[in-house]
């Protein structure tokens, strides 16, 4: 039996205090930002510093959407990075099964160079992005107009390559695709093939082996995909501003900078508004995936 001296208990507690009050103080100072949005958010004199509400009142939400396009800008985000985030996970669930599955030789220089999307910075891949999918927005317009005529501008707006909704879907998803393929990939390597031979000997055709083993064994890694796609999405703001130029269709962060960049001064009561309403879906996001992220970094799959 290990006897331990009051001393080094005496250290171990010292030490102990000394970090929680380290993260403590650290955590309390990232909060600060975060309840100076909320703050002014419900605050009807809100300003640049931090302060206790004279007014409280919800004026600034409702303005969001009643006198600004708000709900426009909310419901534009979540659907293009929705649509992106569900392209990534299904695409990557295929792709990650496929590359664990699979030996070739080829596998491990692939899973490196599509890496390369990731460390190249965004701003070099704009212009060929651009010019590529301009090329395909005309086409698809050439072929369009002649048939639909005045209708085939409300068309490309949800299928237009360049200032559409499936353009900046396809540019969202090429760019969070590749962790996601490695997230996946990683995680099948880690489920054993027993599940699937045992369901195969059951009689179990592909389509019953993919719905009622894989999936259900994938939704772990497959949360940790879409989570991890989501936020890099719905946090971005270069590709919205680039690839949008429609009003209708610009997304929370344009909304965030239209905001911020008024001609006469800032409301910092609507900005900071926009900027919780912003902040809501990756909250609920992460809750959502919370209980699958534990199973993912604790180990995978049990029993």
């Amino acid at each position: 039996m290990t006897v331990v001296s009051p001393s080094e208990t005496a250290n171990k507690v010292r030490s102990d205090l000394i970090a929680y009050a380290t993260l403590s103080l650290i955590s309390i100072f990232c909060a600060i930002p975060f309840f100076w949005v909320l703050l002014a958010s419900l605050d009807g004199n809100a300003q640049l510093f931090l302060h206790w509400p004279e007014q409280w009142t919800f004026a600034n939400y409702i303005r969001v959407f009643t006198k600004e396009d708000g709900a426009k800008w909310l419901f534009n985000s979540l659907f293009v990075v929705g649509g992106a985030t569900l392209l990534v996970m299904v695409l990557a669930g295929l792709g990650g099964y496929a590359l664990s599955r699979t030996r070739a030789w080829w596998k491990l220089p692939f899973l490196y160079a599509i890496l390369l999307i990731r460390v190249l910075p965004p701003t070099a891949l704009v212009v060929p992005l651009y010019k590529f999918l301009l090329t395909l927005n005309n086409a698809e317009a050439a072929v369009l107009r002649p048939i639909f005529g005045s209708y085939a501008r409300d068309i490309m707006r949800w299928t237009g390559f360049i200032d559409g909704y499936l353009g900046l879907i396809l540019v969202l998803a090429t760019m969070q695709l590749p962790l996601a393929l490695w997230i996946m990939k990683t995680f099948f390597d880690g489920l054993p093939r027993d599940y699937e031979e045992a369901a195969l000997m059951d009689g179990a055709t592909l389509i019953q082996r993919i719905r009622r083993v894989l999936i259900p064994l994938a939704l772990p890694g497959l949360a940790a995909a879409g989570l991890f796609a989501f936020m890099s999405a719905w946090g971005d703001f270069l590709l919205p501003l680039i690839f949008l130029s429609s009003p209708e269709l610009q997304t929370l962060p344009l909304g965030l900078f239209r905001a911020f960049l008024r001609i006469n001064e800032i409301d910092y009561g609507l900005l900071t508004a926009l900027a919780f309403i912003y902040l809501l879906p990756a909250v609920v996001a992460f809750g959502f995936a919370r209980r699958f992220l534990v199973q993912t970094f604790s180990g995978g799959v049990k029993g």
